[in-house]
């Protein structure tokens, strides 16, 4: 897997992305803190709040990033975003007040859905060939699970020494030497040049969502983002609140706790390259789906149980097996998404599902925070359990197992063309059907051919 390292763009990019990480996480962590010395036992609401209106930036800023990112520089795009957010974290050590929490993180998560739908759009463009594209997805959840694993760890040690507010510190570095990675990146030009811009902002904006709604393995996708935002916003929101207040564990948990998920979407990444080798992304991302509702059962007997010194491993053992069943689910959906969206698309593409996800998390994140503030974590855990479950059923039923794109034709391939195997002679052609391609032998993906 780690053989993809070797090219020398995709080195520095991933390098990046790692090092960013790592920095978010820690200021994860301090955001966590400085909620809880905030608002005490409400710190859900307060990070189930302003992780929402982390959700709108993502929402509403990332289309717009999809309409134009094809006609600006990508590298100044992302190196301003780093730029930005590295400005934005200097400030997160002197906030005192809520309403000063959730102006930064808007701030702050703007400039990252400008960064993270770029820097997806250009990993195909680096890695063509899909055995290195799948590859590189496991790399990048194992970076993003350092955001769960090693960010905490450090912050765990750091807070040994250090009051949380110097985290953020860490932060900033973060986002400076991403900047400065990006910038030593020899970046490849588009695979195909981008259309020229007939249409109006507006329709430019909405390609990626229309091609979601219109492909049915995307909109399977939709479902299934749904159910790994009600388990990720359990774990984001509601971590310090078990330790600190259900558990009555020291702030130095925390990171143990965050760390635990982190561990368990690791492992699955390791491991997903070889198995998506061999069968499809079908048969891993609904069994996650569907293992998240077992998980979510699981927390429900951890959260009633009234005491007992068994139920803090027994949390980490949850948070790990929620990491492992989003890690099935999330590590193969650029596939996905790389096979359903034309070249020209792709940044639109990625930029929708940036979009459409965090649209998923815009709703269970205020969920998990201020229903666990009103009626108890147990009213929380049924609701976004509830969710995980209907939305992977949901999942499961629109996406049907073999070929699902509409029977078309091919009147200009040769006899014995390799993409004409199984293919059916008829007067205007070769007749066949399969999974919906953006390879260049078809029409756009959610328009029926011919």
């Amino acid at each position: 897997m780690f053989a993809v390292l070797r090219d020398r763009t995709y080195r520095h990019l991933f390098a990046a992305q790692v090092i960013a990480l790592v920095g978010t996480g820690l200021a994860t962590v301090a955001l966590g803190l400085l909620a809880y010395d905030i608002a005490g036992a409400d710190a859900g609401s307060v990070l189930g709040t302003a992780l929402a209106l982390k959700m709108v930036a993502y929402v509403a800023i990332a289309p717009a990033v999809g309409a134009v990112a094809d006609r600006l520089p990508r590298r100044a795009l992302m190196v301003t975003a780093d730029l930005v957010r590295a400005g934005v974290a200097l400030f997160l050590p002197f906030v005192d007040q809520v309403w000063q929490v959730y102006v930064l993180v808007v701030l702050l998560q703007s400039a990252s859905a400008v960064f993270t739908p770029t820097f997806q759009a250009v990993i195909p463009d680096v890695l063509p060939e899909e055995r290195d594209y799948t590859r590189a997805l496991s790399m990048s959840r194992l970076a993003y699970d350092l955001e769960s694993l090693f960010s905490p760890a450090l912050a765990a040690a750091l807070l040994s020494v250090v009051t949380y507010n110097w985290l953020f510190t860490g932060t900033v570095f973060g986002f400076l030497a991403s900047a400065a990675l990006v910038i030593s990146a020899a970046l490849p030009e588009p695979a195909t040049p981008p259309a020229p811009p007939a249409r109006g902002a507006c329709a430019r904006a909405t390609t990626g969502t229309r091609l979601f709604l219109a492909v049915p393995e995307l909109r399977a996708l939709l479902a299934l983002n749904l159910a790994v935002a009600a388990a990720g916003a359990m774990v984001t929101v509601n971590s310090v609140v078990y330790v600190r207040e259900v558990l009555g564990l020291p702030q130095s948990a925390v990171p143990l706790a965050l760390g635990a998920y982190g561990a368990g979407s690791m492992i699955v990444a390791l491991v997903l390259p070889r198995v998506l080798d061999r069968v499809p992304d079908r048969a891993v991302m609904l069994p996650g789906a569907l293992l998240l509702a077992v998980v979510f059962a699981g927390l429900g007997v951890v959260t009633a149980a009234p005491s007992g010194g068994w139920r803090w491993p027994a949390l980490l053992a949850v948070w790990a097996a929620f990491g492992a069943a989003c890690s099935m689910v999330l590590t193969p959906t650029g596939r996905l998404i790389r096979r359903s969206a034309p070249p020209a698309e792709r940044t639109a593409a990625f930029a929708a599902q940036f979009s459409l996800s965090h649209g998923c998390w815009l709703v269970t994140y205020p969920l998990a925070g201020w229903l666990g503030s009103a009626a108890g974590l147990s009213w929380a855990v049924l609701a976004l359990g509830s969710i995980a479950l209907a939305a992977s059923l949901l999942a499961a039923g629109l996406w049907r197992p073999g070929p699902s794109g509409p029977a078309h034709v091919h009147a200009d391939l040769p006899a014995g063309h390799p993409h004409l195997v199984g293919a059916r002679r008829v007067s205007t052609g070769w007749r066949h059907h399969h999974v919906r391609l953006a390879d260049g032998l078809h029409a756009h993906p959610y328009q029926r051919h011919p």
